[in-house]
């Protein structure tokens, strides 16, 4: 059987055409953020005000992203709920009682957190509505808070900047961040100063620290003297001291009679004073005492 008479010219073209189609709207979808070859289940949130949610905006839980938006249906029926259909992974569970919060960030744009209901154990069936609420951000309260505010200060912006000018041009601010440059250069100075006197002590603290050493050395041995046998040493020598004292002035012994009995005190003076008056007469009349013969 000849194949090529079932691959023609015409129907090759079809399938390049028809592949190449597929690849752009998967690719265009990837682009997007959707992934053609996933599995997802579909669901339906209801909403207020989108307040800038788009298509291919990001489904969050516990900040994982779980999904895509699909589309969004603005409800022109009623005009009381916005419709948005997103698309979960299928492994997504998505408990009874859980709802989609609309939130935007300073960079990222609008998202849909979705806040899971975890105390319960009913599941809501793909296809399904689930609440929607919108949480008030970053710019919204902005706008609601401050910018009334700018708005109330406006008119008196201009007296402000006036009074401003006034006090920067004022002499008095000249002269005292003048005293305040000054007052810095001196607090400058001070500290050197003191720099250098601490610098100064630091021997002295030195020396005192060694000094504060010698007196706890020295007032360890003091410690380790033993005061009661020196004490009671003392008191002994103290004793026997008294006793020589109390011999020396008693009459009824030699070195008693010595010291205290006059009379004997003037005989040996007497008898002092007899020998040198007999060795004076001895040195001038040696022959008066010393006869020498020859023969």
């Amino acid at each position: 059987m000849n194949m090529k008479k079932y691959f023609t010219k015409e129907i090759s073209i079809a399938t390049v055409t028809l592949f190449s189609g597929f690849i752009l709207y998967a690719g265009l979808n990837y682009m997007k953020g959707t992934n053609v070859f996933k599995h997802t289940n579909y669901y339906f949130v209801s909403i207020q005000n989108v307040n800038e949610l788009q298509k291919s905006s990001p489904v969050y839980a516990d900040g994982f992203k779980v999904g895509l938006v699909q589309d969004i249906d603005f409800g022109f029926e009623n005009h009381k709920q916005i419709t948005v259909k997103i698309n979960l992974d299928k492994k997504m569970k998505v408990p009874s009682g859980s709802y989609c919060m609309l939130k935007s960030g300073l960079t990222s744009g609008a998202y849909l957190d979705l806040m899971l209901n975890k105390y319960v154990s009913d599941k809501v069936q793909p296809g399904d509505t689930i609440e929607g609420k919108t949480s008030v951000g970053l710019m919204d309260r902005v706008s609601h808070n401050v910018m009334p505010q700018l708005e109330r200060i406006m008119p008196h912006l201009d007296s402000i900047l006036t009074g401003m000018r006034i006090i920067v041009n004022h002499p008095a601010l000249t002269q005292s961040l003048e005293q305040i440059a000054t007052t810095t250069s001196n607090l400058a100075r001070a500290s050197n100063q003191l720099n250098t006197m601490l610098n100064d002590i630091s021997p002295v603290i030195s020396n005192l620290n060694k000094v504060s050493e010698d007196f706890a050395t020295v007032g360890e041995n003091i410690r380790k003297i033993d005061f009661y046998t020196t004490m009671k040493t003392v008191d002994n020598a103290v004793e026997n001291l008294d006793s020589i004292i109390a011999r020396l002035n008693d009459k009824n012994n030699s070195l008693g009679l010595l010291l205290n009995d006059r009379s004997l005190y003037l005989n040996l003076d007497s008898a002092a004073e007899n020998a040198s008056k007999l060795l004076l007469d001895l040195r001038q009349n040696p022959k008066r005492y010393v006869k020498l013969s020859l023969f």
